[in-house]
């Protein structure tokens, strides 16, 4: 396969010294607006085991609670990709932190389940324009050869915030209870907010930007004739198999992904015997090692088109090689006692996140236009939030159904960790604006008539 030339420039160490750090400071912010979304949203599956009782939750309930938040968290993907291109990051993202740390503080009033429900359908909608946000970010703040440790950057975010809610809502539980955790996670939110706003401008209206840096993120980018283009309707993306391919990808990923953020510490608890010291403590640990595990993967992308080879090979090496080895998730349900056990999903959450370092940094690859950046995010965000709805009720109704056995349903999401390597090896062509007759690109789906 003819590789897909690389752009001009991919710069030098030297010279990043040189351009300065302003990037890596906004790219530092979308981490911890991440970190803030995942330690809300996983703030019910750490609090689940100790709120069933007093609310009369079931599993299957608890896995329709622990779903519904997706409901309209994908849904909204779409409309929010195309807000975030049309009012930019800083608006959005406050917007969006804002109203989830309502939602999140609401939970802590809850009454039951209608009601748990109900707010988790507001929490859904006010963290839909996160991920869009950060892939915007990213495309604008970074050149081609710096997106993959920018994407991993931010993205690790989520595993932060996953890691750090185990200890965190542990301890809150333990002091305030299960309602004042959700109180005090969503206050969080609003400190972010007025930070958020005072610190973030886009790079030619930053005042903390040297030319320097100003010359190093445009390296890559699309040349000014390219950012005059206007952006296709965000239906249209729809035309390419690029985009199916990053649609049926994500959804794969997100499928095995979804149960360490949302069924893993019930599995700790139900299944391992843990009590709330060793969840706190031993639960945090896959998900702490995923993060520098995420950020080899952006390491090795940057590396490897420095090294002459192409933005499609470096995307899908650790896209496919991660996913691979994340099925090993398979051997985990039958594992002989708690450390194996926790040695084998700690390794299938590494080897996810590994692979997941390519992920945010395909939307700014593969835009036609600069305007279609977050929209092509939140594209693949309805399909990994899809598989987010769709796994923590398939594997509630398969604990049901086997008497709270966890093997069938981690086999099931090691053989949907195969399906994912096949669609990023197989469905994916190359790795280029989405329309463009460079070698390799993907032709668009014909309509139907």
């Amino acid at each position: 396969m003819t590789e897909t030339p690389i752009p001009k420039n991919t710069g030098s160490s030297q010279g990043t010294r040189r351009a300065g750090g302003t990037r890596w400071t906004i790219i530092g912010m979308v981490f911890i607006a991440t970190s803030i979304n995942y330690l809300d949203r996983a703030n019910l599956g750490v609090a689940l085991p100790y709120m069933s009782g007093e609310l009369g939750l079931s599993k299957t309930s608890s896995g329709i609670l622990l779903g519904a938040f997706f409901w309209t968290y994908a849904l909204m993907q779409f409309p929010s990709g195309w807000l975030v291109d049309r009012f930019g990051p800083r608006r959005m993202l406050a917007i969006a932190v804002a109203a989830w740390s309502v939602a999140t503080m609401l939970m802590g009033a809850a009454t039951g389940f209608l009601v748990l429900i109900l707010l988790r359908l507001l929490l859904g909608v006010g963290e839909s324009p996160s991920y869009p946000s950060g892939a915007k970010v990213v495309s604008r703040w970074f050149p081609v050869h710096e997106r993959g440790l920018a994407a991993s950057i931010f993205d690790s975010g989520a595993r932060a915030g996953t890691a750090l809610s185990l200890p965190i809502i542990a301890a809150l539980i333990a002091v305030i209870g299960w309602r004042g955790s959700f109180v005090a996670a969503g206050l969080l939110g609003f400190v972010f907010v007025a930070v958020w706003l005072r610190l973030y401008r886009d790079p030619d209206e930053h005042p903390g930007v040297s030319e320097q840096e100003k010359a190093l993120i445009r390296d890559g980018q699309p040349d000014d004739g390219e950012h005059e283009r206007a952006a296709l309707p965000w239906h249209h993306l729809f035309r390419y198999r690029t985009t199916w391919g990053m649609v049926l990808g994500f959804f794969c990923l997100s499928f095995v992904l979804y149960f360490f953020i949302t069924w893993f510490p019930s599995y700790l608890v139900d299944a391992r015997g843990f009590d709330l010291l060793k969840l706190g403590i031993f639960g945090m640990l896959p998900a702490l090692l995923a993060i520098p595990a995420q950020w080899v993967g952006g390491l090795l992308q940057g590396r490897l088109i420095r090294r002459g080879h192409s933005v499609s090979y470096a995307r899908k090496v650790p896209l496919i090689s991660g996913l691979v080895l994340a099925s090993v998730i398979v051997f985990a349900g039958e594992a002989p006692n708690a450390a194996t056990a926790l040695t084998l999903l700690t390794i299938s959450y590494c080897a996810l996140t590994f692979a997941a370092s390519s992920l945010w940094a395909l939307p700014a690859d593969v835009a036609p236009a600069p305007g279609n950046v977050a929209s092509l995010a939140g594209i693949q965000g309805f399909a990994s939030n899809a598989a987010g709805l769709a796994s923590p009720i398939v594997i509630g109704v398969l604990l049901d159904a086997t008497g709270g056995s966890y093997a069938v349903p981690l086999a099931v999401a090691g053989a949907v960790a195969i399906a994912g390597a096949l669609v990023y090896g197989l469905v994916i062509g190359q790795i280029v604006p989405l329309g463009s007759r460079d070698l390799g690109s993907p032709p668009p789906i014909p309509r139907q008539t």
